[in-house]
């Protein structure tokens, strides 16, 4: 997993409330199980017209915000089913930031095992930012210090610090058991002293 420090980017605003993970990417992609090609298909039905037609005045089908690694959106942002495909989608379109007033619980969840910094800030301050992106201009996120800077301003922003320390350290669930590696031998060894039936084929 990709560390998470700082980031600076033209954010990408999407009012919308109530996005679901079936909006973000929708079940007929679920196939794969791989993270990757996902991109594509982020936010598919109000991205496409029925011909597979980029709808030109949806957001992320213009220029700069089809590169913002940003995303500015509506409260209880990846409600719905618990696909993890919704992050691995936002991924591998170049997003590693949400900024919501309020998020699903396992997708919140989900954004911090995949790269993922999904901030809550109350809504007067989403839309003192969001002003940033009709402005086409670069807003500043330092996790070390929890901080947002637009403009002049700075804003504080709160998170778990477990959380913050695998974002910042790039560590998922895989990694955070490898740290425990030595611990992990040293169980299966006394295991196998105690009882080597287990271990027979």
């Amino acid at each position: 997993m990709q560390k998470f420090n700082t980031l600076k980017s033209i954010p990408a605003y999407l009012p919308i409330i109530n996005i679901d993970t079936d909006m973000i990417i929708p079940k007929q992609f679920l196939k794969t199980i791989k993270r990757t090609g996902l991109g594509k298909n982020l936010f598919f039905e109000m991205r496409y017209d029925n011909d597979g037609k980029e709808i030109k005045d949806f957001t992320l089908n213009n220029k700069p915000f089809n590169n913002s690694k940003i995303l500015i959106t509506g409260n209880n942002f990846g409600c719905g089913s618990s696909r993890e495909h919704a992050p691995w989608a936002l991924l591998d379109f170049g997003i590693t930031c949400v900024i919501s007033s309020s998020y699903a619980d396992i997708f919140y969840s989900n954004c911090f095992k995949n790269g993922i910094l999904p901030i809550i800030l109350k809504e007067e301050k989403i839309k003192e930012i969001s002003e940033y992106s009709n402005r086409k201009e670069e807003i500043s996120v330092d996790l070390n210090d929890q901080k947002i800077f637009y403009g002049n301003n700075e804003i504080k922003f709160d998170i778990d610090p477990f959380k913050k320390k695998c974002l910042i350290e790039g560590l998922d669930d895989i990694s955070l058991s490898l740290e425990k590696s030595k611990q992990i031998d040293s169980f299966e060894k006394r295991l196998k002293e105690k009882k080597p039936w287990i271990f027979n084929d």
